[in-house]
C-alpha cells in the first residue's frame, strides 16, 4: 500500500524569515527531546550539489524513538527498527527527507516553500495517477493537535488568538488570518508512505501520517511562537549555532546528561542565541 498526502502549512512570515525560523526551531526542538537514552544523533552534516536540487546541505541523523512509539507498534517492529535513520537534502526553498524504517517500510517527504497563502496547485509536478491518489490537508497553526502523537511529539501552550510578537508586532492570529496576513508563505509537504504489509499496512500508514502531521503542527507553531528568539538572526549565525548544537546532541546521546533538565538546557540555548543576536546587531 502507498499513501500520498500533501500538507499545506501557511505561515505569517517571509520565505527568508522562515528559513531562519525553521533552522532555529529544529535546533531547539532537538535539544529539548534528546537525553542519554533517546533523541537525535547527528551522523553527518555537509554541503552537497547535484543536478536535481542544485547546492544545499545534506544531513544524516539517528532518531531513537522507543518510548514514543505506540505499544502496538513496539510489539510488531523489531527493537532496532525504532532507531530510525533520516537523510535530508536541504536546498531551500526545496527540501527532501527520506526515512527508511524496517524491511520495506519507508517515508519520503518532499517540501517546496512558496510565497503564497497555500492555494498553488500541483507544486510538486505530480502525474495524473499521483494526483488522483493525493489527499490535501490545510494545517492551521492556531489549532494544536490533541491526539496520542501530540503527546509524543510535544504540545506547546501558545495561544495565537492573543499572541503578539514584541519584535515584529505580528499577531494575534484570528479567524481567516491566512487571507489577510503580510508577509505570508506556505510549506507544501508531500508525504509518501509505503507499507507493503498485508493485514496491518493500512493501520501503519495512518499511524505514521498522524505522527508526521503532529510534528508538522508542533514544529510550525514553534516557528512562530519563538519568533522573538530568532528574529534578527542571520543564516551565518545559525550555521555556527548548528555546529555547536550538533556537538552537544552527540555528547548527550552518548554520555550522561550535560544539562540537568529541560528548563536548564532551554535557558542555556536561549542565552546562546541571544549572544548571537547581540553580535549581529553590533556588526
Amino acid at each position: 500500500m502507498v499513501q500520498v498526502k500533501e500538507f499545506r502549512i501557511v505561515m505569517p512570515m517571509s520565505l527568508e524569515e522562515y528559513r531562519v525560523a525553521q533552522t532555529f526551531m529544529v535546533l531547539k526542538m532537538q535539544q529539548q527531546s534528546t537525553n542519554e537514552a533517546e533523541g537525535v544523533e547527528v551522523l553527518e552534516n555537509k554541503g552537497f550539489e547535484d543536478d536535481v536540487y542544485g547546492k544545499g546541505q545534506y544531513t544524516s541523523k539517528l532518531y531513537r524513538l522507543q518510548s514514543k512509539a505506540p505499544s502496538w507498534l513496539t510489539t510488531l517492529a523489531p527493537k532496532d527498527a525504532l532507531i530510525m535513520q533520516e537523510e535530508s537534502w536541504n536546498a531551500y526553498p526545496r527540501c527532501k527527507t527520506g526515512c527508511p524504517y524496517f524491511a520495506k517500510l519507508s517515508v519520503t517527504i518532499e517540501t517546496i516553500h512558496l510565497e503564497d497563502n497555500g492555494k498553488s496547485e500541483n507544486v510538486h509536478g505530480l502525474n495524473k495517477e499521483q494526483l488522483a491518489a493525493r489527499q490535501v490537508e490545510f494545517i492551521d497553526i492556531t489549532m494544536p493537535t490533541t491526539d496520542y502523537w501530540s503527546y509524543a511529539v510535544g504540545n506547546g501552550n501558545f495561544d495565537f488568538s492573543t499572541f503578539k510578537s514584541e519584535k515584529t508586532g505580528r499577531g494575534p492570529l484570528l479567524e481567516g488570518w491566512q487571507e489577510n496576513c503580510n508577509p505570508v508563505m506556505t510549506a507544501y509537504k508531500l508525504v509518501i508512505i509505503k507499507a507493503p504489509y498485508w493485514g496491518f499496512g493500512g493501520k501503519l500508514e495512518q499511524a505514521l501520517l498522524a505522527g508526521e502531521r503532529a510534528l508538522f503542527v508542533e514544529s510550525h507553531r514553534n516557528c512562530f511562537g519563538w519568533i522573538d528568539e530568532w528574529y534578527g538572526m542571520t543564516v551565518e549565525q545559525l550555521s555556527e549555532l548548528e555546529e555547536q548544537g550538533d556537538c552537544l546532541l552527540n555528547q548527550k546521546i552518548s554520555k550522561p546528561l550535560l544539562l540537568t533538565d529541560t528548563e536548564d538546557h532551554e535557558s542555556k540555548f536561549t542565552d546562546n542565541s541571544k549572544t548571537h543576536l547581540q553580535q549581529g546587531v553590533k556588526t
